[in-house]
């Protein structure tokens, strides 16, 4: 069925509109959701996004939005993070045999887990040195990063954030080669502002929190502790974030330019060319937006901006289909749709509840770890990405579907 499920408080009030039919929504996150929609400065109503669970503070899933009002938790601590993916000239029947080594060089171009970027890396290859293009891209960056580092030391002290553009991180993040219905070729990744990101997150929230302190202030979740517009604060974490947001999308920028050169470098590929269809767009995020003929904060905490004709990534899990949409731009959805299938059950869970065989079968066909390190982004600790894209009909089209033949996990 499409459209929401409407939650609403004692008074008959809208509360709440959840995109949630088909598929599991958490007792607890439908709990912590209506904490959140308590805010005297909520706008309407939050919408949750069909990959609803819960997070800190806010709802992963939810888009909220406010007026006269922010709440760092709800932006989170990945700032920025979000998918980008490219479509090539390349068909599956170009790729080679041997796809490890196609794996192999993507994981050469991109320093994942706690790896950061450096020269020496990067010395011995033909293609281009990522050394060079990652001081060019943090120019662009440097005169804001150093204007927000005089006003808040603690919140830029990250060892030198240069050095984490163009790298993947852990978790969740990824790199993927895919095939779509046509067999098309597509490179798509999921990262965000890495260290400098977590810090600036991490020591807002916590601002935030002294803030409703001295104010003698009650929130219903500590996690939930906002800076009013107009506040010194408020102005000080919009320039951060929107900082942070920037850092992201050039990281993914970075990333996919060193991925595209190594292969076409190295990759035993015929030459090939990126298509017209490009998609960069973040999933956790602040953005000043109209809706309703007024202009309010939207904060999307795992979820991503779908305004009509808008072209949106919407990733499965590891072995599972993804989805590049266009938006519809559905109103009562602030123009949003969910950001991937949302777990359906914590990573401590997953790592009890499954092994490697599990992970082996469940991965088939997919050039990739299958070791104890990535158990927790097991396919079924996550919801089933149809049941959560049939939820969301009315707020996304989907234009082509992806299956990945090479995963690369952080």
């Amino acid at each position: 069925m499409n459209g929401p499920k409407i939650l609403s408080d004692p008074n008959g009030k809208n509360m709440i509109k959840a995109w949630v039919n088909g598929v599991p929504f958490d007792p607890k996150a439908e709990a912590q959701v209506r904490n959140a929609a308590k805010l005297p400065f909520i706008f309407r109503w939050i919408a949750l996004m069909p990959d609803v669970h819960v997070g800190i503070g806010a709802t992963v899933g939810s888009v909220i939005p406010t007026k006269g009002a922010i709440i760092p938790a709800a932006v989170g601590v990945d700032i920025g993070c979000g998918m980008m993916a490219v479509e090539t000239s390349l068909k599956g029947e170009d790729l080679p045999d041997d796809l490890k080594h196609i794996r192999n060089l993507i994981e050469s171009a991109v320093p994942h887990g706690f790896a950061s970027n450096s020269k020496a890396g990067h010395e011995n290859g033909s293609w281009k040195n990522p050394s060079a293009s990652v001081e060019n891209a943090w120019s662009g960056l440097d005169e804001g990063y150093k204007a927000l580092k005089t006003k808040h030391p603690k919140a830029m002290n990250e060892k030198d954030p240069m050095k984490q553009l163009g790298t993947l991180g852990g978790g969740n993040h990824f790199v993927e080669v895919c095939l779509d219905e046509r067999s098309m070729v597509w490179i798509m990744l999921h990262s965000g502002s890495r260290g400098i990101g977590n810090r600036t997150g991490q020591y807002f929230i916590e601002l935030a929190r002294q803030d409703m302190q001295k104010w003698h202030l009650n929130l219903p979740d500590k996690d939930l502790a906002y800076f009013p517009e107009g506040t010194d604060h408020f102005d000080d974490y919009f320039q951060a974030v929107d900082w942070a947001q920037a850092y992201a999308r050039c990281n993914r920028d970075l990333m996919m330019d060193h991925i595209v050169a190594i292969l076409r470098d190295k990759g035993r590929l015929p030459p090939f060319q990126l298509g017209a269809t490009v998609v960069n767009c973040h999933h956790n995020y602040v953005s000043r937006e109209m809706h309703f003929g007024e202009e309010i904060l939207i904060t999307r905490k795992g979820a991503v901006r779908a305004g009509e004709g808008e072209l949106g990534i919407i990733p499965g899990s590891m072995g599972a289909r993804s989805y590049i949409v266009r938006g519809k731009g559905n109103k009562d959805a602030f123009c949003s749709c969910s950001h991937g299938a949302g777990r359906a059950m914590s990573r401590t869970e997953a790592k009890k509840n499954f092994t490697l065989a599990d992970q082996a079968r469940a991965t088939e066909g997919v050039e990739c770890r299958k070791d104890e390190g990535v158990i927790d982004e097991i396919p079924m600790a996550y919801k089933d990405i149809d049941a959560v894209m049939a939820a969301q009909s009315d707020l996304v089209e989907i234009v082509h579907t992806l299956k990945q033949v090479i995963c690369v996990k952080g």
